[in-house]
């Protein structure tokens, strides 16, 4: 009888474990797709980055590398902001759930980014052509933190480009503005891709509704 008594009990905590697990599950999909409705699965903000990526590499070039990355340090502060009105441009509010629990994830990526920057200006100190390589890791690092926030692997892929352009900038001892251009190619490139790859699941949702 104690042993019957222990299965039931058993069957039980596990039912409950199953029940629970899977509404954990469902809570990180709504807030997953929150996300991706509030900022039109990152891609604007993916494209604004671009943006100062390429402006930067437009200083480095006409002006110089300190300048290029005086121009990105400066140009990154303005991205969120900027991708904010982008994304209203586009009819999406730009604004997440305020009891999102994905929210507190942003917010870390985004302090380890600027806790990490730092490193690149220390690094740049040393030898100025390195600034870019190390903030292509940081970025790309960051990125990581995005396919959890959005449910998109395409940001592995983006932070994978990302780092390996920097590498090859470290290996081949490039001129300082190629990095900043390698950055803006690439996130222009995944930008647009996520941007396509939005618009097409909100038109399939629309069909099957």
């Amino acid at each position: 009888m104690v042993g019957k008594g222990f299965r039931v009990r058993s069957k039980r905590h596990s039912s409950l474990y199953l029940v629970k697990r899977f509404q954990f599950m469902i809570s990180i999909f709504d807030a997953q797709q929150d996300m991706r409705e509030a900022y039109y699965g990152g891609a604007p903000g993916v494209i604004t980055s671009g943006a100062a990526w390429f402006i930067a590499g437009i200083v480095s070039y006409v002006v110089a590398g300190n300048a290029g990355m005086v121009a990105l340090i400066f140009g990154g502060m303005l991205i969120f902001p900027v991708s904010i009105v982008f994304c209203k441009l586009i009819g999406v509010s730009g604004k997440h759930n305020k009891e999102n629990p994905l929210a507190p994830l942003a917010m870390e990526g985004t302090f380890w980014m600027l806790l990490s920057i730092p490193i690149a200006v220390g690094a740049a100190r040393y030898q100025l052509e390195w600034f870019f390589p190390a903030m292509l890791f940081v970025i790309g690092g960051r990125y990581l933190t995005f396919s959890t926030l959005y449910g998109n692997r395409v940001y592995w892929m983006l932070a994978g480009a990302l780092v390996a352009s920097g590498w090859c900038l470290l290996a081949t001892e490039a001129p300082a503005f190629y990095g900043a251009f390698a950055g803006a190619a690439i996130e222009f490139i995944f930008g647009i891709t996520l941007f396509v790859q939005e618009k097409r699941g909100r038109l399939n949702v629309r069909v099957v509704r």
